[in-house]
């Protein structure tokens, strides 16, 4: 079975803030990404350990698209077997969303110059993601919102996999929102708790199983 790629960004073996930022980002995919189905094709890496987690101990944006560039690299060479996708967690950097917004467009650019724009893709999560023309309380922004500000870098050819066995993939984002807006505020802390209901199912219609 591959391994679970856990890592730090230094040198020396993860520290116990390490395993602590990777623990809260993992309770967040199980809670979130996939407890309430944000991304359908989340579950099967997941369960295969083929998510690789990278800790950055960096503070300076420059400094992030240069471990960036590393991990793009990493990823591309990589056996999708072994490591299918990776996240960057930055829990010392970005911490204002437009810094991280201005951020994801040198990413993006970053991509484009090494060659891998069609090849990989790069996802984002933040504390405070904002969604275009939304306040910044409104609850449809938690879809995306994560204990860290997070680059998931990710392969096309996985994704196009992954949409080719859901046939509605399409409509993810606007069932997302509508999951989170039946869940309301309240609803998800007691979820990102897990102060649940047992066998509760939050992103179902009312009245359906």
């Amino acid at each position: 079975m591959p391994r679970l790629a856990i890592m730090s960004s230094a040198t020396h073996s993860a520290s116990q803030p390490d395993d602590a930022v990777i623990a809260a980002t993992r309770h967040w995919l199980e809670r979130a990404v996939i407890g309430l189905n944000l991304c359908p094709f989340a579950k099967s890496v997941y369960v295969k350990e083929q998510v690789r987690y990278v800790v950055s101990a960096v503070t300076e944006a420059p400094d992030v698209m240069d471990e960036l560039e590393r991990e793009l690299r990493l990823l591309a060479a990589a056996d999708p077997a072994q490591t299918d996708t990776t996240l960057l967690i930055l829990p010392h950097a970005v911490a204002d969303f437009l810094d991280f917004n201005d951020l994801l467009y040198f990413a993006e650019r970053l991509l484009a110059s090494l060659g891998l724009a069609g090849t990989l893709q790069i996802a984002s999560f933040h504390p405070q993601y904002q969604f275009a023309g939304t306040e910044p309380d409104d609850i449809e922004n938690y879809t995306n919102r994560a204990p860290y500000p997070i680059l998931h870098l990710l392969r096309e050819d996985s994704i196009a996999r992954a949409a080719a066995a859901f046939p509605d993939a399409a409509d993810i984002y606007e069932r997302n929102q509508a999951v989170m807006r039946r869940l309301g505020h309240a609803g998800w802390q007691r979820w990102m708790a897990g102060r649940d209901e047992p066998g509760s199912e939050p992103g179902s219609e009312p009245g359906k199983a």
